[in-house]
C-alpha cells in the first residue's frame, strides 16, 4: 500500500473516530449542540480526504471529476456545521455573515451539478501524473468553471465571519477560544482557500492536498472540546464534593434547627406558596401532607390573636422588612400552645416583597414558668405589704383611734344635749356633721389600709404621681411624726401622668420612706429629713426620688442593697428592694440607689408616662 493511502486513508479515519466520540457524547446530552456540530465537521473532513484520495489515484478524467463533485458535497457540510460549530462555541458573530456564507455555499452546489463536470472544472481534458510521497498521483488537465468563484467567495466569507466571532469574543474575555479555535479557523482555511485558488485556475501544477489542514484544524477543535469536557468534568466533581458539604450542612442545620425546638417555614408571594418543615407543621398541629395556605394557618391562631399576627407581618411586608409576634395556637386536639415567631422579608430589585422566611419556637413552658414567676412575685409582693402594715401598726391605730375617740365623745356630747328639755338643735346638727367627718377620716384610712393589704393582680392605668405620693404620705403622716421625721413633698403640678398599678406603686413608695425614717433613727432630732420629688425625666419617663439625711449605705455594700436577704438592719429580711425593684421592672422602669454628697442615700426609680399623656 502506497504512503499516499496510508495517510489519507489515516486522516479520514482519525476524522471519523473523533466524530463517533463526540455523537456519542451529543446522544447522552441532547442539548450539546456545538458536539454535534463537531461530529458533521468531522465527518465533511473525512468525505473530502476520501475524495482527494480519489482525485489522486483516479485513472481516468471521468472518476477524477466525480470524486471532485462529490468532495464539494463534503465542503458544503464542511462550511455549514462549522459556521454552526463557531456560532454555538464562541457565542458570537454576526447573524447575517452566518447565513450569507451558509447561503452562498448552498446555492454553490447548484452549478457543481449541473454546469460543467464539477463546481471547478467545466471539463477535465486529461490527467497529468507527478511524483508525491514516492509515487505518482493525478493532476487534472482542463478548462476552469467560472461558477468556482461562488464557492470560494463561501469559504472568504467563511473567514470573515470568523475572524468577526474571534474578535468579539476576545473583547468579551473568552481569549484562548477565540485564539484557539478562532484563529485556526482563518488560518487553516486560508492556506486551503489559497491552495485550492492555484491550482484550480491553473497557475500551479499539483494535487489537491488540502485535507491535512482540515485534520489540524478538527484535531485543535477536538482538543479544545475535550478541554471543556475535562473542565466540566472536574467541576462536577467539585459540585458533589461542593452538593455534599452542603448536605451535612444541612444536616447540621437541621440538627441545630431542632434542638433549638425552631420550626421554619417560608412562603412565596409571588406563588402564594407555603413551605414548612416537619417541625414546624408539628408545632401548629398540621399533618405531614396536609396543603398549608394562610387562611388555615390563621384559623390556628387564638381568635384574639389573629388580627395582632396579621397586622404585624402586614407592616413587615409593607416596608418593615422584618417581623416578631407572640400568639397562641389553637391545636387539634383542643390543647392551647404558646409561639414566637421571628422573620424577615425578602424584596426585589424593585422594592416588592417576594417572600417572607419565619422561624417558630414553642415557648409554652417558658409562659408557665413566666406565670408561675409573676404569681410568685404577686405574693412575695403581698407579703411586703403585710409586713409593712404591720410596721404601721401602732401608727395606723393611732390614727384610727383618733376619729374614734372623737366620735364617741361627741356621741355623748349629742345625748347629754338631748337630756334637755329644749335641746339646741343647731349644735347637734354640727356635732352630727363632726361625728361624720371623723368616720369619713377613720373610714378612708381603713381604705388605704385594705387597699394595700389586698393581694391583686398588676393592673395598669394613668396615674397622678401627685395623687400616689399623697396616698402614701397620708399613710406615714403619723408614723412620721412619732419619729420626729419631717416628710417633705416636691412633686410640680404640671407633671404627666404615668401608667402604673396604683396599689403596687404605693408599696414601692411606703417600702423607701420607712426605710428612710430606720436610717434616721441614729440621727439628730433636727436632721431628721425625708424628701420625696418628682420631676420630667425625658419625652417619655418620669423620675421619682427618695431621699435621706441619714449615714448612707457603705460603698461596699452599695451594689448588694438589691440583692435577695440582703439588708442593713439587725432584724431585717432583706426583700423589700428586691421586690420593690422587681415591681417597677415590671412597670418598664429602672430603680438604682445612690449616696448623697452631703449625706444619707437617694433610692430612684422611672416611670413610663401613659400613651395618653405621650401623645399630646
Amino acid at each position: 500500500m502506497s504512503w499516499v493511502t496510508i495517510i489519507w486513508s489515516t486522516i479520514a479515519s482519525a476524522c471519523i473516530t473523533l466524530a463517533g466520540i463526540y455523537l456519542l457524547v451529543w446522544c447522552r446530552n441532547r442539548t450539546a449542540w456545538v458536539n454535534l456540530l463537531f461530529s458533521l465537521t468531522a465527518v465533511a473532513a473525512a468525505g473530502f480526504a476520501f475524495s482527494e484520495l480519489s482525485m489522486m489515484l483516479a485513472e481516468t478524467p471521468g472518476q477524477f471529476g466525480t470524486a471532485l463533485r462529490w468532495g464539494q458535497v463534503s465542503i458544503w457540510l464542511w462550511t455549514v456545521s462549522l459556521v454552526g460549530f463557531v456560532w454555538l462555541y464562541l457565542k458570537a458573530g454576526r447573524p447575517w455573515l452566518a447565513w450569507a456564507t451558509c447561503g452562498l455555499r448552498t446555492f454553490a452546489l447548484l452549478p457543481n451539478f449541473l454546469v460543467g463536470q464539477n463546481l471547478n472544472y467545466r471539463e477535465i481534458t486529461a490527467l497529468r501524473h507527478i511524483p508525491l510521497l514516492g509515487e505518482s498521483v493525478a493532476v487534472a488537465e482542463g478548462v476552469p468553471n467560472p461558477w468556482m468563484v461562488l464557492g470560494q467567495l463561501s469559504l472568504v466569507l467563511l473567514v470573515i465571519f470568523v475572524g468577526d466571532a474571534s474578535v468579539t469574543a476576545w473583547r468579551r474575555g473568552d481569549r484562548r477560544k477565540a485564539l484557539m479555535v478562532g484563529g485556526s479557523v482563518v488560518l487553516l482555511v486560508l492556506v486551503g482557500l489559497v491552495e485550492s485558488m492555484l491550482i484550480f485556475w491553473g497557475k500551479v501544477q499539483a494535487p489537491l492536498t488540502v485535507s491535512p489542514f482540515y485534520l489540524c484544524l478538527v484535531l485543535v477543535m477536538a482538543y479544545e472540546l475535550g478541554r471543556d469536557v475535562l473542565l466540566a468534568s472536574q467541576l462536577v466533581g467539585e459540585l458533589q464534593a461542593s452538593e455534599a458539604g452542603l448536605r451535612e450542612n444541612e444536616e447540621r442545620m437541621s440538627l441545630a434547627v431542632d434542638a433549638a425546638n425552631f420550626g421554619i417555614w417560608i412562603r412565596d408571594l409571588a406563588r402564594n406558596e407555603i413551605w414548612a418543615s416537619d417541625k414546624w407543621r408539628k408545632l401548629f398541629g398540621f399533618a405531614p401532607s396536609e396543603r398549608l395556605d394562610l387562611g388555615a394557618i390563621l384559623q390556628r391562631l387564638h381568635p384574639d390573636d389573629r388580627e395582632g399576627f396579621r397586622q404585624t407581618v402586614g407592616a413587615a411586608v409593607a416596608g418593615e422588612g422584618r417581623y416578631e409576634a407572640e400568639f397562641r395556637v389553637m391545636l387539634p386536639n383542643g390543647g392551647i400552645r404558646w409561639i414566637t415567631s421571628h422573620g424577615r422579608v425578602e424584596f426585589d430589585a424593585t422594592g416588592q416583597p417576594v417572600r417572607i422566611r419565619g422561624a417558630s419556637r414553642d415557648v409554652t413552658a417558658d409562659k408557665q414558668a413566666e406565670l408561675e414567676t409573676q404569681l410568685l412575685r404577686q405574693q412575695v409582693a403581698h407579703v411586703g405589704r403585710v409586713t409593712m402594715m404591720g410596721q404601721l401598726a401602732t401608727a395606723l391605730a393611732h390614727e384610727i383611734n383618733q376619729p374614734l375617740g372623737a366620735i364617741l365623745r361627741n356621741a355623748e356630747a349629742a345625748e347629754l344635749f338631748m337630756q334637755e328639755a329644749s335641746p339646741d338643735l343647731d349644735e347637734i346638727r354640727a356635732i352630727i356633721a363632726d361625728i361624720r367627718e371623723d368616720d369619713q377620716r377613720a373610714g378612708s384610712v381603713i381604705d388605704r389600709m385594705r387597699g394595700l393589704l389586698k393581694r391583686q393582680n398588676l393592673s395598669t392605668r394613668p396615674i397622678h404621681v401627685g395623687e400616689l405620693v399623697g396616698d402614701v404620705r397620708a399613710l406615714v403622716r403619723v408614723d412620721a411624726a412619732a419619729r420626729h421625721v419631717k416628710l417633705d413633698v416636691g412633686v410640680p403640678g404640671d407633671l404627666p401622668p404615668v401608667r402604673g398599678d396604683r396599689v403596687h406603686l404605693q408599696q414601692v413608695l411606703l417600702n423607701l420612706i420607712l426605710n428612710g425614717m430606720d436610717a434616721l433613727s441614729g440621727a439628730s432630732l433636727e436632721d431628721r429629713r425625708i424628701s420625696v420629688t418628682a420631676l420630667l425625666d425625658g419625652a417619655q419617663t418620669v423620675e421619682i426620688a427618695v431621699s435621706d439625711t441619714g449615714t448612707g449605705i457603705p460603698d461596699d455594700k452599695l451594689a448588694h442593697v438589691f440583692d435577695p436577704f440582703f439588708t442593713t438592719k439587725p432584724d431585717g429580711m432583706g426583700m423589700g428592694l428586691p421586690i420593690s425593684r422587681t415591681i417597677i421592672e415590671a412597670h418598664g422602669g429602672r430603680f438604682w440607689a445612690e449616696n448623697n454628697k452631703s449625706g444619707g442615700a437617694t433610692f430612684r426609680f422611672t416611670l413610663p408616662i401613659a400613651e395618653e399623656a405621650a401623645a399630646k
